[in-house]
């Protein structure tokens, strides 16, 4: 398949107003509804759901419903919570027109700003990015394994170096966009925690309809590439009240979106820790 022409959206300068930094609040403790999952030892992220399903919405994406399991989910929450610390901490990002996103959002291994990437939080404090972790990347090479098998070409290969984490707030979205900054077409995976989403897939060339739209609930992975890799994508909206209780999150939405840049495949990851396993 033909790479699409890129957007010229990558020369446009970047605002001079800049991002403004931002925070976590506190974890939302209230009752939740009954689509609510609750925390025990041992729970899994599929318990109290009809199913746990692997399933392919387009070739190319793979959607597994269930992946982590809570208490992998709940780590995950936490070490966010440290990624999102200043110095190149947490801040909702400004496009070049000045307008703020609604996400926020916090880089590793490479610090994205739009439409570009740095080593540098170019926005905010110009600090040097925080490095991707190591065992986040191992986590986004099991996550490759398990949408394409794990001695496919696309698992041998992938060397993730680079995640963007975005914060959701219930009224926050992401628009229609296509991820043209990256020179790498290795598949991109995106981990899902607190409340669920509405993940839209146009086309290469459009951000039009006809749309698939997937649902993706806690603890969920999305891995798309190949024939699709370059299609625009967004999330246009949260369902709020579903995310497990006691998970750690303020009200919203937490995703991990890990990726392959091109960028400097010669950069290693950050310092070793436990791993986050998936289910």
């Amino acid at each position: 398949m033909e790479r699409p022409r890129p957007s010229n959206r990558a020369t446009m300068p970047p605002s001079r107003l800049g991002g403004v930094p931002a925070t976590v609040r506190a974890p939302d403790e209230r009752a939740r509804g009954q689509l609510a999952l609750p925390i025990g030892e041992g729970a899994k992220a599929g318990e109290g759901r009809a199913s746990v399903h692997r399933r392919e919405p387009l070739p190319g994406a793979v959607h597994v419903g269930g992946w982590l399991g809570i208490e992998a989910q709940r780590d995950l929450v936490r070490r966010f919570r440290l990624w999102a610390l200043p110095p190149a901490g947490l801040r909702q990002p400004r496009v070049p027109s000045g307008h703020l996103m609604s996400v926020r959002s916090v880089c590793l291994g490479w610090y994205w700003q739009p439409y570009m990437y740095s080593k540098t939080a170019d926005d905010t404090d110009g600090a040097p990015v925080k490095p991707l972790p190591r065992e986040l990347a191992e986590l986004a090479r099991e996550a490759v394994g398990e949408a394409y098998g794990p001695k496919s070409a696309a698992a041998v290969a992938f060397a993730p170096d680079a995640a963007i984490v975005n914060l959701y707030e219930p009224d926050a979205r992401l628009g229609l966009h296509q991820d043209a900054e990256e020179p790498a077409d290795a598949p991109v995976v995106t981990i899902s925690l607190g409340d669920a989403c509405v993940f839209r897939f146009t086309g290469v060339e459009r951000r039009t309809a006809p749309f698939t739209d997937v649902e993706l609930r806690s603890g969920d992975l999305l891995v798309f590439g190949g024939p699709i890799r370059r299609l625009y994508y967004g999330v246009p909206k949260l369902l709020p009240g579903t995310a497990p209780a006691g998970l750690g999150l303020p009200p919203g939405r937490l995703s991990i979106t890990v990726r392959e840049t091109g960028l400097d495949r010669n950069r290693s990851a950050g310092p070793s820790s436990p791993s986050i396993q998936p289910t």
